[in-house]
């Protein structure tokens, strides 16, 4: 009986130590050195977990141009955002500026599909010349993504989706004209250790042509993780416009913020550069900050913006 005792404590300790030895991937104690020929089992999944939370937790999504560079990442967040813009002299306002305040959010409905809610706000626009101080609330816009590749292994994740801008905005602010507006968008992020490139590309289709114009919009933004309170990225972001309007008689278009349905526009593009930071202040809180530069003749609408926001993860 004692022997059989016996044989049963050895055989509850040897299981168990070869529980932790597989739950840890080890071969033995800490300091024991390992037999050439002892291979232990490897725990796949928990190495995948490692691999995504390494590469995730040390991206960031794009601070410049937020309405139409949207992130990759599918998650569930809430982000305010005050963007101060400052209209260039050649245009027809003879400078002036625009500050808009606003939120988006980002419901991950799934590990790959996210409900997004690109646009709304409240716009204060502050002409220097040729058109009066106006207020008033931006349009709606919301839609899709779905994570189509997300490769945690190699650092590499392809999203695609829609957004559609409804057109309830106040006119008095250049908001609510047409019939409504789709985005058609592919974003993609790649990492490469501490550094990471974002891009993405898209099509805005309106439903009425005579009133808004088409544009293609596309973006790059390239960052290095330093530490999480200083994350510092460079990004480039442009809009060609692709179809003519019976709107402004403009021979350039809104940017991001605003679809004039300009006459005299077709083909025209606009470049903006642009530098900032984030700092990842909690686990769950960005703050952001970016400053940006027109780059293109004529600047039109864009001379320079600051952009301020906040990212908090649920």
């Amino acid at each position: 009986m004692l022997s059989g005792r016996k044989f049963c404590l050895k055989a509850a300790a040897t299981v168990a130590a070869l529980s932790v030895m597989i739950g840890w991937g080890i071969a033995g104690p800490e300091g024991e050195t390992k037999k050439a020929d002892a291979k232990p089992p490897v725990d796949d999944s928990k190495a995948i977990v490692e691999i995504k939370s390494s590469w995730l937790d040390k991206t960031i999504s794009p601070v410049t141009n937020p309405i139409f560079f949207e992130s990759p990442f599918i998650q569930t967040e809430v982000r305010p955002i005050f963007m101060y813009h400052e209209i260039d002299k050649s245009f027809v306002t003879r400078g002036g500026d625009v500050e808009v305040y606003a939120a988006q959010l980002r419901w991950a409905i799934t590990d790959r599909l996210a409900l997004i809610a690109t646009k709304d706000g409240y716009i204060d626009f502050n002409p220097e010349a040729g058109l009066t101080h106006e207020e008033g609330f931006a349009d709606l816009a919301a839609g899709l993504k779905y994570a189509l590749v997300k490769d945690d292994a190699n650092e590499l994740i392809v999203t695609p989706g829609f957004v559609f801008e409804i057109p309830m905005g106040n006119i008095d602010v250049f908001q609510g004209n047409g019939d409504g507006e789709w985005n058609l968008f592919t974003s993609a992020a790649k990492g490469f250790g501490n550094f990471h490139i974002l891009g993405n590309v898209g099509f805005r289709i309106p439903n009425n042509w005579c009133d808004e114009t088409a544009q293609a919009h596309y973006s790059l933004h390239l960052d290095y993780y330093t530490c999480k309170w200083f994350i510092p990225f460079v990004t480039l972001n442009g809009f060609t416009v692709l179809s003519e309007g019976k709107g402004l008689p403009l021979d350039n278009e809104g940017y991001d913020l605003i679809n004039f349905g300009s006459s005299n526009a077709e083909g025209r593009s606009s470049l903006v550069f642009g530098v900032g930071m984030r700092s990842r202040v909690h686990k769950n809180v960005d703050v952001g900050f970016a400053w940006e530069k027109g780059l293109t003749t004529p600047k039109a609408l864009f001379d320079d913006r600051f952009t301020v926001d906040a990212i908090i993860h649920f």
